[in-house]
């Protein structure tokens, strides 16, 4: 099943407009890992941008898989709703998240999870919306990855300027990290070094720093290191600066 599907989504990819996909939805949902990596790989190719994902769609809907796959997100079986929810994304169905933001909210802990995830992966404002608003009930780090996934550059320079909470200010200071992205030293240093900031968002500012591994970033995590009257702030510069300075002498 997962050789057809590979062949068919290629073919679609490469424009051909009647191609069709000779599988059930439940046949996909038997096996969820190998065919989301298969949506996943295909629409991650070189030059394969919205065109693409139109293409996909597009087979889908001739494949009468379309609006199944939807409607099995609201399947009464859990495991049903997390198989879907990993497809759905995978192929990037932006209709999906209706639902999805249903999952949020799910009793079943791996559908919460399988919501979380499929935030990330489709991204765009209105899923860090969903992703912002259900903060609270989203395991830290687990918002953080999300975060760092859906966002655009725009989305986490707006987070940073204006968090809706400690919480969510933390997991983008932390977002920013797992991103590497570089863009984000000088405001994470002055994050780290303004004491107008909950301590907890500033720890997590030097964590990001460390992650992000720039040496840019040494000589202001030394100076918080040296002469921050907190002790956990100093603590948390000093180990962002040693772990700066040991990729230096590694490199």
């Amino acid at each position: 099943m997962a050789g057809r599907v590979d062949r068919v989504l290629n073919t679609a990819l490469a424009g051909e407009r009647a191609s069709v996909l000779n599988v059930t939805v439940a046949e996909l949902l038997s096996e969820p890992r190998a065919v989301a990596t298969l949506f996943e790989d295909a629409l991650d190719q070189r030059g394969v941008g919205l065109l693409g994902h139109w293409m996909v769609h597009e087979l889908l809907r001739r494949s009468q898989l379309y609006d199944e796959l939807l409607n099995s997100l609201a399947s009464p079986n859990p495991l049903t709703r997390a198989a879907a929810a990993r497809i759905c994304s995978a192929a990037r169905l932006t209709d999906s998240l209706v639902w999805v933001a249903d999952m949020l909210e799910d009793p079943n802990p791996r559908v919460r999870e399988a919501a979380v995830r499929a935030l990330a992966q489709i991204g765009g404002r209105r899923a860090v919306e969903l992703l912002i608003g259900s903060g609270d009930r989203i395991p830290l780090y687990r918002l953080a990855i999300a975060l760092s996934r859906a966002a655009t550059d725009v989305e986490i320079e707006a987070l940073m300027r204006q968090p809706a909470s400690e919480r969510i200010a933390v997991a983008t200071a932390l977002a920013c990290g797992l991103r590497c992205d570089v863009l984000r030293i000088s405001p994470l240093l002055g994050i780290a070094h303004d004491r107008r900031w909950p301590k907890q968002v500033r720890v997590a500012a030097c964590k990001s720093l460390a992650m992000i591994g720039d040496a840019s970033a040494a000589d202001g995590l030394k100076r918080l290191a040296l002469y921050d009257p907190d002790t956990d702030m100093k603590d948390a510069a000093d180990r962002a600066h040693r772990r700066l300075v040991k990729r230096a002498m590694t490199r």
